[in-house]
């Protein structure tokens, strides 16, 4: 019997909720498939952060770097500026382990309504490779005569040929897969001419090596315009580490909702563990409320299984979550409904085991 060991970091706001279904779910998943997961649970986040004024301790990668891959909740806290959340965990995480390939897809489902007019189910299906190491958060710069008047911010975006060939390869890698075999990338050459220059040589370079996939190349602005008048046109989209995380929560809302973005921050040698998250964050807002939408993380879990290798586990979810959107099932405010956060992961639950 396969046996995945996953280090399970819940985190801040809604993260412990939603993902605590989320392992509800991958359990049933793989009791089906004849896996078995065994999770190890984390305490770190903001809370932690509270006790010991920082997110994690000083040797949590070390630790991490045992498990076979990592399912994050969220992070971060209202009253923790973000660039420390992040900064204290997640984007430790991203560069230690190399998860250079961000992906995140937005498919709108049959029983979902886009707020866009007009979408029939399955129109919009993108999927976003998203560069994850370097790029605008690559955490470059400083700053000088800070809290005075003359205080100096730079913030340096780094963008090496070796970072944008693999992601850039990577997308095309996937739309060799995919029915309608389409990349689109995402720029800002004219504006940036030096790191996005680059991205766009290696861009026409790979885009060379695949004369079957179809190409386009839209500058940022073009994109979130297109995103709304013509996403069903998109395919697989590559974009930088900014552009991409911009672009992406776009894609969620048009599918439907941010309750339903999912993603997986890949390693692709498969040297070091992935991490599988939700897009959501940590939504403060509706924390302890038991309102909040466990489906993305659900999905997040289909993906870490579908990268171990389960497909069989990872397409038990995907199917269950279709078929509860389609059917009318529980859902959660943020769909139009008035379900609990446990109510809809109990009833995927029942669907992945085969229950009425």
């Amino acid at each position: 019997m396969p046996q995945f060991q996953i280090a399970v970091i819940a985190g801040d706001g809604i993260g412990p909720e939603v993902t605590r279904e989320a392992m509800l779910c991958a359990d049933a998943a793989v009791a089906r498939s004849g896996s078995l997961i065994r999770w190890t649970e984390f305490p770190w986040g903001t809370d932690y952060y509270f006790a010991h004024g920082k997110m994690a301790p000083p040797e949590f990668l070390d630790e991490l770097a045992k498990y076979d891959a990592m399912l994050l909740g969220a992070v971060g806290h209202p009253s923790v500026q973000d660039h420390i959340t992040l900064n204290g965990l997640l984007l430790p995480i991203r560069r230690r382990f190399d998860q250079c390939v961000c992906l995140r897809p937005a498919y709108l489902y049959a029983g979902v309504e886009s707020p866009l007019r007009n979408k029939a189910p399955g129109s919009i299906d993108m999927l976003v490779f998203r560069e994850n190491t370097e790029g605008e958060y690559a955490n470059v710069g400083g700053r000088v005569y800070q809290g005075s008047d003359h205080d100096v911010a730079i913030q340096t975006s780094v963008f090496t040929r070796r970072g944008c060939e693999r992601i850039i390869r990577a997308a095309f890698e996937k739309a060799v897969t995919r029915p309608r075999k389409r990349v689109a990338s995402i720029t800002k050459s004219n504006a940036q001419g030096y790191g996005m220059v680059l991205w766009d040589e290696v861009f026409a370079a790979i885009a060379s090596e695949y004369p079957q996939i179809e190409i386009e190349s839209l500058l940022v602005d073009r994109a979130v315009m297109e995103f709304v008048r013509r996403p069903e046109s998109f395919d697989v989209v590559v974009a930088s580490n900014l552009f991409g995380d911009i672009l992406t929560d776009l894609s969620a809302i048009i599918v439907g909702s941010m309750g339903l973005a999912s993603s997986a921050n890949i390693e692709p040698t498969r040297a070091h563990p992935s991490l599988f998250e939700p897009v959501h964050g940590s939504a403060p807002d509706i924390m302890g409320q038991g309102i909040a939408n466990p489906l993305a993380a659900i999905l997040s879990a289909a993906m870490m299984l579908d990268h171990l290798g389960d497909t069989t586990g990872s397409q038990a979810i995907h199917s269950a979550v279709a078929e509860l959107l389609q059917t009318g099932g529980p859902r959660t405010p943020d769909l139009g409904g008035t379900s609990k956060t446990g109510e809809v992961g109990q009833a995927v639950a029942r669907l992945i085991r085969g229950a009425s």
